[in-house]
């Protein structure tokens, strides 16, 4: 059932500037993209007495890239940067998380920053992020700082980001020479969120993995790197039998619930199902390993 949306002042930004100048005041919540937001109002889980439209801040959408790293303004719409020639090529696991959120509609609206900012433990985008180290940058009228994304998420719905702060920009640093998947789990094909989600970065050198990342989504509190996996691969031969081993160990690093979606016991299954299938095709590309 929808409630009516509830009353509220209103402004709308109309450059950086002025945004980070209201925020200070404090109590005002952004309104970028508006597709969680506006849910929220209407069901009554968020009733905001404040709110700062940003969403005609040209300044905070842009793509861009320097000395192996792209950096993405944080009003980003979804749709631009699934179109963006540099995401494809140099972010693909983050494209192809893009690819799999919502319907066209709502990603030419969304944006990146609101993503994030959201921080449900099944954000399409924060596996990616966790995979290429990626950081934030926070910005108030008294200047900005900069986080790592395994700073920013503390929980469901938490995050460290302040009430006069904004998400401003992200930066990526590439990763060349590795292979990278993507894969989202859900209850039907199309515009559902996950039930569990998989990113896996891996480079194989001389039949060796010489590094390993996997980020998971919606097998806990918040996305997640499975670094208990990651360690026991790295410096290990490239194997069938070594990926057994390696992928049961990823329940130290999840804490899956049982939901409306699926039963904790299921995401677990997955888990491991997806990064098995994951981590083979990783070292099929490398050229195979010995089982």
């Amino acid at each position: 059932m929808y409630y009516k949306l509830p009353e509220f002042e209103y402004k709308r930004a109309e450059n950086l500037h002025q945004a980070l100048d209201v925020l200070k005041e404090g109590d005002w919540k952004i309104l970028a993209g508006g597709t969680d937001l506006i849910l929220d109002m209407k069901i009554g889980r968020q009733s905001p007495k404040k709110i700062l439209d940003i969403t005609r801040l040209g300044e905070l959408r842009y793509v861009r890239a320097y000395n192996g790293k792209m950096f993405i303004g944080g009003g980003s719409r979804l749709q631009e940067l699934l179109e963006n020639a540099l995401v494809k090529e140099r972010l693909p696991l983050l494209s192809s998380a893009i690819y799999e959120m919502a319907s066209w509609q709502i990603r030419n609206v969304a944006t990146i920053a609101g993503n994030i900012c959201n921080a449900s433990p099944a954000a399409d985008s924060a596996p990616p992020l966790l995979i290429y180290d990626a950081k934030v940058k926070l910005s108030s009228s008294s200047g900005s700082r900069t986080l790592p994304i395994s700073e920013f998420f503390l929980g469901p719905r938490k995050t460290a980001i302040s009430s006069y702060e904004l998400l401003e920009e992200i930066e990526l640093p590439t990763l060349d020479g590795y292979f990278q998947w993507y894969y989202k789990l859900g209850r039907r094909h199309a515009f559902t969120l996950s039930v569990v989600s998989a990113a896996v970065a891996l480079k194989i050198e001389n039949g060796i993995f010489s590094d390993v990342r996997i980020a998971l989504g919606s097998v806990a509190p918040k996305p997640v790197r499975a670094y208990t996996v990651e360690n026991e691969l790295k410096g290990k031969e490239a194997n069938v039998s070594e990926i057994e081993r390696a992928v049961e160990k990823v329940a130290e690093d999840i804490s899956p619930i049982s939901d409306v979606r699926a039963s904790a016991e299921y995401r677990l299954k997955a888990t491991k199902a997806l990064l098995k299938e994951a981590l083979f095709k990783g070292m099929k590309y490398f050229g195979g390993g010995s089982g």
